[in-house]
């Protein structure tokens, strides 16, 4: 007891100094507390057969069923192996891509031009995913730009969003487009903070820009990379619904239905099996904590870098 009333008088004191900073934290700790953390207690239905008239604890329990149903499911594998190549694409292309950017823009001395790189690069993140897939659908129609395109270079045109092999490929290439400026604002803040005279140090020794960028800037920006891989590990199950949602159509289930797609479909929009989905989700959210936690331990180990 001495010992949980000496840990409460420091929090109190600790309060006391830092009064503003707690009361500032707060809408983001209710938000976290009312919108993620409350809706946990929905996810009992999984193991449930969730009836609207009976309520959460009213309906039957009925173990792991809907589990059983979905691991023996004609989609399990499809949707399994979809969400985890889309993500791999993301991982592959998409988490370098703004590294590369901000070495380069970390290279150019001409400021006008550099701001200007930048601009550009930022806009696509605020312009809204309705638009961006409305661009994209006009683009890949028949007549469209992508089309006008390869016709220039002797190609057939065709329905692209309509080809299961095409999917993967502007689904991930559109991602790296939108978010390819606004991600690389992070390795750029942490670009600030090496130490100039390092690189002073390595022109007096002689080294080129490669050298310098290999022995200087890459290892000054190794902690936050691997802090951000981290974090996109921990989401590789987690492919967003929205823009998946706005540009499949029933000719590309093979290659564009993933986990939460299908959760959509069977929970809301055709037929509504709330704990079957609720246990898909669940799945879906237990596999992404354990590969967080992997993710997090191999880095220590490797690195001595970890988010927790």
């Amino acid at each position: 007891m001495e010992k949980v009333s000496h840990k409460l008088s420091l929090l109190w004191l600790n309060y006391k100094k830092n009064k503003a900073i707690y009361w500032m934290a707060l809408p983001v700790v209710l938000y976290f507390l009312i919108f993620k953390y409350l809706p946990m207690y929905g996810a009992i239905i999984a193991f449930k057969d969730y009836s609207v008239g009976k309520g959460i604890w009213g309906s039957d329990w009925v173990g792991l069923q809907h589990f059983r149903d979905f691991f023996q499911s004609y989609y399990f594998w499809r949707i399994l192996k979809n969400t985890l190549v889309l993500s791999f694409y993301q991982l592959l292309f998409g988490f370098p891509a703004p590294i590369l950017l901000a070495l380069l823009l970390n290279e150019i001395r001409n400021e006008i031009f550099k701001r200007t790189v930048q601009t550009v690069s930022y806009i696509p993140h605020f312009i809204s995913i309705v638009v961006i897939c409305g661009m994209i659908v006009d683009f890949s129609s028949r007549d469209g730009l992508f089309n006008t395109i390869i016709g220039y270079f002797g190609g057939q045109s065709s329905a692209l969003l309509s080809d299961p092999a095409n999917f993967r490929t502007i689904y991930t290439a559109s991602s790296i487009w939108q978010e390819l400026g606004f991600s690389s604002i992070i390795y750029l803040a942490a670009l600030s903070g090496i130490n100039p005279e390092l690189y002073d140090a390595a022109n007096v020794d002689g080294a080129s820009r490669l050298r310098q960028v290999w022995h200087i800037t890459l290892p000054g920006i190794i902690p936050m990379i691997l802090i951000l891989l981290i974090l996109r590990i921990g989401g590789l199950m987690e492919i967003g619904f929205e823009k998946i949602i706005l540009l499949y159509n029933p000719n590309v289930y093979d290659t564009a239905d993933v986990i939460s797609t299908f959760v959509y479909r069977k929970g809301i929009s055709e037929s509504a099996e709330f704990s079957y989905t609720t246990a898909v989700g669940l799945f879906q959210s237990v596999i992404n904590f354990t590969l967080l936690i992997g993710a997090n331990r191999l880095s220590k180990a490797i690195s001595n870098t970890k988010l927790f």
